[in-house]
């Protein structure tokens, strides 16, 4: 399934229309991968270190990627640059609300409103595939302000810092939690366009 912010204006002739796809287990799809999973700056920030290896991304991607339960591939264009993931998030009693969601970009692609409109492309359609959902989280670290940018610009309510919240290569991190529910989408609806 593509997918492709609807209802826009015409993009900027300089602004490249982001769509979200599903990943494949195909050579190109590890190599692109391999654009940012590779980079130590963008992984700077996830559970991983950089691959070193394109074996590597096939590996992430047929044991982690094929089966998650929404994990989609962020086009600029024609181009595979990043990846968008959403999974969901049971409560303490096996309910199903909410989930949380997780973004990459090849640093290439950074500060052109890629991520911002993959996340809001992403937001749309579980909203609209999962009756069940109330609530998406996503959490920033804080020394990353670009992430919670994103986050900020796709419609997301800053909700406060937790403190050591995760331990990230050995090291406890703070992070910024995010959230989107579904009533601040009926209130404001997310715009479908712009960085």
């Amino acid at each position: 399934m593509e997918l492709q912010q609807g209802g826009s204006p015409a993009a900027e002739p300089d602004e490249v229309v982001v769509t979200l796809r599903e990943f494949t287990p195909s050579d190109a799809d590890a190599e692109a991968l391999m654009s940012w999973a590779s980079d130590p700056l963008v992984a700077r920030f996830q559970r991983r270190d950089a691959y070193e290896h394109v074996d590597q991304a096939r590996r992430y991607i047929a044991d982690h990627v094929l089966p998650h339960p929404w994990y989609r591939a962020i086009c600029a264009g024609a181009v595979v640059v990043g990846s968008v993931s959403v999974k969901p998030a049971p409560a303490e009693d096996g309910r199903l609300f909410r989930a949380s969601v997780g973004y990459r970009v090849a640093r290439a692609h950074w500060g052109r409103g890629v991520a911002t409109r993959a996340v809001r492309a992403a937001a749309e359609a579980v909203f609209a595939a999962w009756p069940w959902l109330l609530r998406l989280e996503a959490v920033a670290d804080v020394e990353n302000p670009a992430s919670q940018r994103v986050l900020e610009k796709a419609g997301f309510v800053r909700e406060g810092t937790l403190r050591k919240y995760i331990v990230l290569k050995g090291r406890p991190r703070d992070m910024v939690m995010f959230s989107l529910v579904d009533t601040d989408r009926r209130r404001q609806p997310v715009e479908s366009n712009g960085p």
